[in-house]
């Protein structure tokens, strides 16, 4: 699109206007389902006694246990789980130039799982106790700090091979699946030697569930979110160059390799602490990204905080939607992404094949 005399066509701020609109409408859409989420579960409650909680003003003990206690940290995390894993998603996405790039893709999560199976298993964090959701892992931060380990472990792995055989997107995704085998073949040897308390304590963290993060992990989860969000959105221009292809991007002057490999070490970081914290959750990087590029296009600086956004707001309706399935048992969100993720990725694979 040509400038016309040096000032921008109204037909580029038309363009512009509607990816702004589309970004303000989630993030209306996401505060709306935020007060939403508060209100509805077990015992309904009125959104007046949901907002007098939530202010401070007149509110029963009862009412501020449910809502400040319990369903506030609850959907705050699906909030920061959401919007993180979305975002990370679309900036593996960018930087391998692979529609597939993702944490499942590339082995992360497989790593976390192994470390949590690892956990339970050698370092003895697996005995349960009954609780709020029938089961809990009596050590959670040992079980939480092997996963994370082990993320971080597929990551540096990863990015040792990228830089050994050179930064092609590639040979990243190639040694994410690898490494995903690997690790799948790990956790199948431990549960297959577990006894039975072990083995329903490894499936019991694989299930991603929001209710298990508390107001310190929350805090954990939104200060690496929002670190790494930051960065990602700084180097949007960069992203864009690289969708270019990579020539193009060093010919603009865009340090490819360093911004590929820094690019994949926060967005793995990002992943394995919201993992870690919540166990694996599934889809949400994939099919987000996926979702967004068919509405805005695929230009950087809308489509992370798009993403970022409908990340959010995604995972906290399914978290919302899992809390009534079968009220009132908590159906993991896990579950639910699943189920509604991988029909939409079919739908979105399918759609593009025909456009």
């Amino acid at each position: 699109m040509h400038s016309d005399h040096g000032n921008v066509p109204e037909e580029y701020k038309r363009y512009l206007a509607w990816k702004t609109l589309v970004v303000v409408l989630c993030a209306l859409a996401l505060a709306a389902a935020l007060l939403m989420s508060l209100c509805v579960g077990a015992a309904g409650l009125p959104l007046g006694d949901v907002l007098s909680s939530l202010l401070g003003q007149d509110s029963t003990p009862r009412i501020d246990a449910i809502v400040r206690g319990i369903r506030l940290p609850q959907s705050l995390a699906a909030m920061v789980a959401g919007g993180g894993l979305a975002v990370a998603g679309a900036v593996m996405q960018a930087i391998l130039r692979n529609p597939l790039g993702s944490p499942f893709t590339l082995g992360i999560s497989h790593a976390a799982a192994f470390g949590a199976a690892f956990s339970v298993m050698v370092l003895d964090s697996g005995l349960m106790t009954s609780g709020r959701t029938a089961v809990t892992i009596t050590s959670p931060y040992v079980t939480t700090a092997s996963a994370f380990l082990c993320s971080l472990v597929a990551s540096g792995i990863i990015i040792a091979i990228s830089r050994t055989r050179g930064t092609r997107p590639e040979t990243m995704v190639l040694a994410g699946v690898a490494l995903g085998a690997l690790f799948t073949a790990g956790t199948m040897f431990l549960q297959y030697f577990a006894t039975d308390v072990q083995l329903s304590a490894m499936v019991f963290w694989t299930f991603g569930d929001t209710s298990r993060a508390s107001w310190a992990e929350l805090g954990l989860m939104t200060l690496v979110t929002l670190g790494g969000t930051l960065y990602f959105l700084a180097n949007s221009w960069n992203y864009n160059a690289i969708d270019a292809g990579d020539e193009t991007a060093k010919s603009l002057g865009v340090r490819v390799e360093r911004v590929r490999i820094v690019g994949m070490l926060l967005s793995s970081l990002v992943t394995a602490v919201l993992i870690a914290f919540l166990g694996i959750i599934g889809f949400v990087g994939l099919v987000v990204p996926h979702m967004f590029r068919r509405v805005i296009g695929a230009d950087h600086r809308f489509l992370l905080p798009a993403s970022l956004v409908g990340g959010a707001l995604l995972l906290l309706l399914s978290d919302t939607a899992a809390r009534l399935v079968m009220a009132p048992h908590l159906l993991p969100v896990s579950v639910l992404t699943a189920f509604l993720g991988a029909p939409t990725f079919l739908y979105l694979i399918v759609r593009g094949r025909r456009s």
